[in-house]
């Protein structure tokens, strides 16, 4: 059973009675919608609204299957089973079917729809917090199941917890998460002597294979620090398309299946090196190119920052690996195992990079952190060359001081780029929720005042304030910015309902919905309207009414480039 047919049955499995989920579109991986993030990383994030209590379009049972990219684990790839970019087979509810419903649905689908044997399978829970009990409802309906004590573990909140930023104390406020239950594949014992005994499904000796995990997502994180539980219980599945794959086929390696094989095979034959020996090398070449593709088919250029930067992190990752396998590699090398003119490009400007690098690090006789990093720097240098290089010599480098010039770099890029997201919300606490409404109010009063030549250009807003980027010649005068002021704080007074509905976006466009062309969109967009004083193609998340918005203030303009002015604006203490 390949990919495209696992991937039918389960879609075919929810959809069919008694299930009867609806199949929504997946989000693009730069999502317009959750600024907050590069890429889309899990298939919930689409869904915070709804998972919070906002009604979807299509009704409280949802399945689909989202291409993901996630870079936390960028590191570990080159082993057998992680990856940077995924596609995750996903089933919701939406406060309708709890745990019993879904652990009978999963297990229904992996033993009888795929064949996988129920005594290979292995489940974990969570075992509680002060704050979370022990989920021992999930504990008793996996037993009534036919799953074995034996075969169910109990894991803290480091593994059995999920959220989008990890166990519970690292929740920021307005941030959704659960309890979780894993199920895994076991291909056969082994023992694992990292700890001494019979391995577990969370142990690293390469046994078990995570293939889906049932998320519980019924709290929110408060600004006290404290959980309180949501309107709606809900269930999010997430099952890796790739690991499935393999497990069905008995493949330990998921660099066997399908989808990566001919990336392999055509690796091979341009390097004339055999995978075996040189897994690790391959496996990023086929994951690396596999999530750069991706990219570029959603429009992303290589550059050295944000999303770009990323992109061009994946493929120069990748054209290293390729000079491990062949040192002389040329271009053309890559253009045999896929055709993509991007990447290509960026091969090749990488590969001069890479020879002016060398060359620089041949002259010199000491290499002690800093030059490494300013090659790093300069030439887009890796470190893996640089200790590459130095082994050759047998030298050795300063790998603290490269680390101190990296983390220092790091920090700077923070500062620089913690504005530069577009619509950019800090979290999604209320205080910043309603300033995220408030922007809406603001753009509508601004075109109302100066014209409808005006245009949003950006936007950041954390729980202190709202800046807003938009086009006009001139900063305002003082008596421009009151009339925008009072227009805002009409529109709250008034307490329009603030409402949504899922359009295409030439519908929404047809109906004069504002949108921004630099943006990324997917096939179906939200058009929020506040009454009839705005309409607007946004993400969200927004108030329910105007009223909870509360009086806005205008503290400071300024002129920020070229037909370019910047406004901060707060809520005003009444």
């Amino acid at each position: 059973m390949n990919s495209d047919q696992i991937r039918e049955k389960y879609l075919k499995f929810f959809i069919s009675k008694p299930r009867s989920h609806r199949e929504i579109e997946p989000a693009p991986l730069v999502l317009e919608s959750d600024p907050t993030t590069l890429f889309t990383s899990a298939g919930m994030q689409p869904l915070i609204p709804y998972l919070k209590g906002q009604p979807h379009p299509k009704g409280k049972r949802l399945v689909d299957s989202q291409p993901s990219l996630r870079l936390q684990d960028i590191d570990e790839v080159g082993d057998n089973r992680h990856t940077t970019f995924f596609e995750m087979l996903g089933n919701w509810s939406l406060g309708d079917y709890f745990k019993k419903e879904q652990l009978a649905w999963i297990l229904e689908f992996f033993t009888k729809e795929l064949g996988l044997p129920k005594e290979k399978l292995w489940v974990s829970l969570f075992e509680g917090t002060k704050e979370v009990p022990k989920d021992n409802e999930s504990f008793e309906a996996w037993k009534e199941l036919g799953i074995p004590e034996s075969r169910i573990h109990f894991y803290g909140a480091d593994k059995n917890w999920w959220s989008r930023s990890g166990a519970p104390e690292n929740m920021p406020a307005g941030e959704i998460g659960g309890p979780d239950s894993e199920v895994f594949f076991d291909f056969g014992t082994k023992h694992d002597s990292k700890y001494g005994r019979q391995c577990h499904p969370n142990c690293d000796c390469g046994r078990f294979l995570e293939i889906g995990n049932s998320v519980f997502i019924q709290y929110e994180k408060l600004a006290d620090g404290s959980l309180k539980e949501l309107p709606q219980k809900n269930v999010d599945f997430g099952g890796g398309l790739e690991r499935i794959t393999a497990a069905v086929g008995g493949l330990q390696d998921i660099f066997e299946i399908d989808i990566f094989k001919p990336t392999i095979l055509k690796t091979e034959k341009v390097t004339g090196k055999k995978y075996r020996g040189n897994e690790k090398a391959m496996r990023i070449i086929a994951d690396h190119l596999r999530a750069a593709s991706a990219l570029t088919t959603e429009g992303v250029i290589p550059s050295n920052k944000l999303q770009g930067y990323i992109l061009r992190r994946l493929i120069r990752r990748s054209a290293l690996q390729m000079r491990n396998l062949k040192p002389d590699f040329a271009t053309e090398d890559f253009s045999a195992i896929l055709k993509n003119e991007v990447i290509l490009d960026e091969v090749g400007k990488f590969k001069d990079s890479l020879n002016k690098g060398l060359k620089e690090l041949e002259k010199l006789e000491n290499v002690d952190g800093k030059i490494a990093f300013d090659l790093y720097q300069s030439y887009g240098f890796p470190l893996e060359v640089t200790l590459d290089v130095l082994s050759q010599k047998g030298k050795s480098l300063n790998r603290k001081e490269f680390e101190k010039e990296f983390e220092k770099h790091r920090e700077l890029s923070r500062s620089a780029s913690a504005g530069m997201f577009k619509g950019g919300l800090a979290d999604q606490s209320e205080a910043v929720i309603k300033l995220h409404t408030a922007t809406h109010l603001l753009h509508a009063a601004l075109r109302k005042v100066l014209g409808e030549g005006v245009a949003q250009k950006g936007s950041n807003i954390n729980a202190e304030r709202l800046r807003f980027d938009f086009s006009t010649p001139e900063k305002l005068s003082d008596e421009q910015i009151k009339k925008v002021e009072t227009i805002i704080n009409e529109q709250v007074d008034k307490d329009w309902p603030v409402s949504f509905e899922t359009k295409t976006l030439d519908e929404a466009i047809a109906e004069g919905a504002l949108h921004f062309f630099g943006e990324k969109y997917g096939k179906e967009v939200k058009v929020y309207s506040i009454g009839s004083f705005s309409k607007e193609v946004c993400g969200g998340p927004h108030v329910k009414h105007t009223g909870e918005v509360g009086h806005v203030r205008i503290i400071k303009q300024e002129k920020v480039g070229s037909g370019l002015v910047r406004i901060y604006a707060v809520n005003k203490p009444e």
